[in-house]
């Protein structure tokens, strides 16, 4: 496997550095010395066949694998020069600023409002009036206040499939992370409700890094600036995306690029 590391913005500094990350589900080895360097504001995809190591890439950058029993870890992961793995890292407060938007839409039981304040409200924030502008800001980012500001006190569980992965977004950007981990946030949606999450990933990126998981290659050529293909646990080849889509360095790439495998 070829094991590649670069940043496609050589004049800016990456927000997230991976340093030979390999990854352990008990004595079964998911991810090979992952090196990778990810640019700020940009959204980046990771792209390969089930069960390759993306997703679990992914979560790797949040620590959200260590809910996972027997689960280990070796390398670095920096994050704005921190070493997210470090014996003193605060997790609340990393997890604040990298935000997670899962593949299956998961809002709460509660108001539309009270998804949206749940963060800030952990995050010490009981001001009425600040706490409505965080959620008012947070939803015309995601793109849903017009849908739904008329009825901010009405069940978020009786929004649509799109409007509820909407509300996710909106939930994780209310805590005003600097990145945005999205894992196949549009796999379980309609075409038009999949648009309406491209868009909004478009958008966003003006202002956030977004790392992406995606089984859609044309979704990944749409939405993305760079794409990493993972097979088997390793990092084959990360370029910036119409490259890697054109003119593949890796034959593995090609082979899945054009349906060979996977």
């Amino acid at each position: 496997m070829v094991n590649t590391k670069k940043s496609t913005q050589k004049t800016t500094k990456p927000i997230i550095q991976a340093m030979d990350v390999s990854f352990f589900y008990g004595t079964a080895q998911a991810l090979f010395n992952i090196s990778l360097d990810i640019a700020p504001q940009r959204v980046t995809a990771l792209i390969g066949p089930s069960g390759c190591g993306k997703s679990t890439f992914l979560r790797c950058l949040n620590r959200m694998n260590d809910i996972i029993p027997k689960t280990r870890l070796t390398g670095k992961v920096l994050i704005s020069d921190r070493d997210i793995y470090g014996e003193k890292e605060n997790i609340v407060d990393l997890r604040k600023q990298v935000g997670m938007v899962f593949q299956k839409s998961n809002p709460f039981p509660k108001s539309i409002f009270d998804n949206v304040a749940y963060g800030p409200r952990i995050h010490k924030l009981n001001d009425k009036k600040k706490l409505a502008e965080v959620v008012e800001k947070s939803l015309r980012r995601a793109a849903l206040w017009d849908e739904v500001k008329d009825r901010l006190s009405n069940n978020a569980m009786g929004l649509s499939g799109g409007q509820q992965q909407r509300l996710c977004i909106a939930r994780a950007l209310a805590v005003d992370p600097k990145i945005l981990l999205m894992d196949e946030p549009a796999s379980a949606l309609d075409p038009k409700s999949t648009t309406h999450i491209e868009d909004l990933i478009g958008e966003l990126r003006a202002d956030y890094t977004i790392v992406i998981v995606t089984h859609n290659m044309q979704q990944a050529a749409r939405v993305s600036d760079e794409t990493a293909f993972f097979y088997e646990g390793h990092l084959v080849e990360f370029s910036p995306t119409k490259e890697i889509f054109t003119k593949p360095k890796q034959k593995q790439t090609e082979d899945y690029i054009t349906g060979r495998f996977g």
